[in-house]
């Protein structure tokens, strides 16, 4: 059994993970997402934001709008590129050379959906950890289905949202602008 700890610890210590991905869908993106976002930078060397062409879900807004809102939110960075992809979430990471996949965690429910994803990524390429963030206390009931359903119902959704994302959110979301 020590054997196998020490091969274990030895073989970790060589993979230094510089790179990690946080993909998503970001329609749009949120205060949460920027959290996220920023700590995975205060991780690793590079983080890829990969946004999420085509999904199940329907978005709002346009992949290059998307695009656009997390770049001018994340201007303040320097260790992040934001980009889109389409298929299998390993693949994109593999194609960046990341060895991570950066999640954020809210409620429970986050949990249980995320683990069964972090295993089936590990099936598929055992070499690409998971890495899951716990979202900070005022970020924990945010997410972008709500924040167009506050829209949608004339409310104000914009402290949900990152400021420098106002404005090219505000084209398609229906809430108080004031």
């Amino acid at each position: 059994m020590e054997i196998l700890k020490y091969q274990f610890t030895k073989r970790a210590m060589n993979q230094v993970m510089t790179k990690a991905i946080f993909p998503g869908t970001f329609d749009p993106i949120t205060k949460g997402h920027l959290d996220i976002a920023e700590r995975g930078c205060n991780i690793f060397e590079h983080l890829y934001i990969g946004v999420y062409e085509s999904s199940s879900k329907t978005t709002l807004f346009s992949i290059k709008e998307r695009i656009e809102m997390f770049k001018k939110s994340t201007e303040h960075i320097n260790n992040i590129s934001i980009n889109s992809y389409s298929g299998l979430t390993v693949n994109y990471a593999r194609s960046v050379e990341a060895k991570a996949i950066i999640r954020g965690l809210r409620i429970g429910n986050d949990f249980e959906y995320e683990r069964g994803m972090a295993l089936v990524n590990r099936e598929i390429d055992f070499q690409i950890e998971t890495v899951c963030l716990i979202s900070a206390m005022p970020n924990q009931f945010i997410s972008s289905s709500r924040v167009k359903e506050i829209a949608n119902l004339g409310g104000d959704y914009r402290q949900f949202i990152p400021e420098k994302a106002n404005d090219l959110a505000k084209t398609k979301l229906k809430g108080e602008k004031s």
